[in-house]
């Protein structure tokens, strides 16, 4: 098309020829417009004839950690107001909140946190809070990109300053705070710049919220590095021995098999997906239908022996998260692989591609690949995911997506892929799922179950 402006008319024409359905995107306040319409590809209902590539969300969908980032955001209110324990604030509701604090970018999280709760916010903490998060990433932060905001935050509060504050530069890099020592910097920090800090508007409050969040997961992340997972575990949760990065239910079985791996052995792994889908759906697979799903499983894992599918792992977290959380979570992957599968002959060759997660994904999709204002509900992240997979917009009707939240359903259907699949978790079963093609609750296992992965 060689028209590059349209009026109104014009415009409404032009849409009409991109389908039928349109989500509807509300951007950050800072952003015009207020709002972008996406087409959205036609829902895939039939069975594919061939598949060619997986796109997949991390949280939620391949590991479990949106219990860190819903503490991490529940501690911008905590740290924001001074009500810090429990007695002050029971914290977030899971059914009021969650909805609107998974899913979609940190910025827009933010945003409705710092709209419902600023009238609880105290002047004095909010300075703090800002002073300690920024004196720790620029200290204790392994994110350059991270670094670069909050100095640019530093400058626009007029708190450069900090950044050549001797007694500070001269903490330890390798040895994180605790407790007393944060708050001896805290208080420290606030009484050298509190002074000249500039007063703070609605969007100054979320470039805040973003910083104290930010500082707060990655000290977590930096934490279970160290090997310090079951005292952050009992600290935060009471339970030392509650799991922080976990694998979701049958993604231990759904890896191997869509890249073809599962080459013998197939009753083993089927066997463990039933455990999985007990796990993740609360009930037993009908006994019934067990004997034929057997059969239909073996020939599956045969299908992507011959055609096995091009993966990327798509995440609106940055590459400093996801590279954390994707090495825990397949060194989790690999254990139980090397438990489950007896010794035979491919065993090597299935556990060499989970000792590191870029030796299976053919391509890993962050944050940091785009931009702040333009993570899910947006289609950036799997158009990027898409373009790096070498696949053509004629096969876009190849490709399945997987997601557990609303925003990210519609994403993957704006990128142009009708085969969005929705596999919720506890946390978003509140989420409107009505732009997936399919609402699997049993999660992956279900989907190889119940739908022989659309096929």
């Amino acid at each position: 098309m060689k028209k590059k402006f349209a009026n109104q008319k014009e415009a409404k024409q032009l849409i009409s020829k991109f389908g039928a359905e349109f989500a509807v995107v509300k951007n950050p306040g800072y952003i015009h417009p207020e709002y972008e319409l996406y087409p959205l590809a036609p829902k895939i209902k039939k069975p594919v004839e061939a598949l060619t590539a997986s796109v997949m969300d991390m949280d939620g969908t391949t590991t479990t950690t949106e219990a860190l980032c819903i503490h991490s955001l529940e501690f911008i209110i905590r740290k924001l107001s001074g009500r810090m324990i429990k007695q002050q604030w029971k914290g977030l509701d899971s059914v009021k909140d969650y909805p609107h604090i998974i899913g979609n970018s940190t910025t827009k999280h933010v945003e409705y946190l710092i709209e419902k709760y600023q009238k609880t916010f105290i002047h004095d903490q909010i300075i703090k809070s800002f002073l300690y998060a920024a004196g720790w990433t620029i200290i204790y932060g392994k994110d350059a990109k991270r670094k670069d905001e909050v100095i640019q935050n530093l400058k626009d509060f007029n708190c450069s300053a900090l950044l050549k504050d001797q007694k500070l530069i001269k903490l330890n890099p390798s040895s994180l705070p605790d407790d007393d020592d944060e708050v001896q910097i805290c208080d420290y920090l606030f009484s050298q710049f509190s002074v000249q800090f500039k007063k703070s508007d609605f969007n100054s409050l979320v470039r805040i919220g973003i910083d104290v969040y930010y500082q707060r997961y990655h000290e977590i992340l930096e934490r279970i590095k160290l090997g310090e997972g079951k005292f952050i575990a009992d600290n935060l949760f009471g339970d030392p021995e509650k799991h922080l990065i976990e694998a979701m239910p049958g993604i231990e079985i759904f890896l191997p098999m869509i890249k073809g791996l599962i080459t013998s052995n197939e009753d083993i792994y089927f066997d463990q997906l039933l455990i999985d889908y007990e796990i993740k759906s609360g009930k037993k697979f009908p006994k019934k239908n067990i004997d034929k799903k057997r059969s239909t499983f073996k020939k599956l894992c045969n299908y992507f022996i011959n055609d096995p599918l091009k993966v990327a792992v798509v995440t609106s977290s940055i590459f400093y998260e996801a590279d954390v959380v994707l090495r825990e979570v397949f060194k989790i992957i690999y254990a139980k692989l090397d438990k489950m599968i007896p010794v035979v002959d491919d065993k090597i060759k299935i556990l060499n591609n989970f000792k590191d997660y870029r030796n299976y994904y053919d391509a890993v999709i962050t944050a940091s690949d785009s931009n702040e204002i333009r993570l899910k509900p947006h289609r950036d992240l799997y158009s990027i995911a898409l373009y790096k997979l070498n696949i053509p917009r004629e096969k876009f009707t190849q490709v399945v997506g997987f997601e557990d939240s609303e925003s990210g359903t519609i994403a993957i259907r704006a990128a142009g892929i009708g085969l969005s699949i929705a596999v919720p978790f506890a946390e978003t079963s509140g989420h409107n799922l009505k732009a997936a093609t399919y609402i699997c609750k049993g999660g992956l296992p279900e989907v190889i179950l119940k739908h022989n992965l659309f096929r």
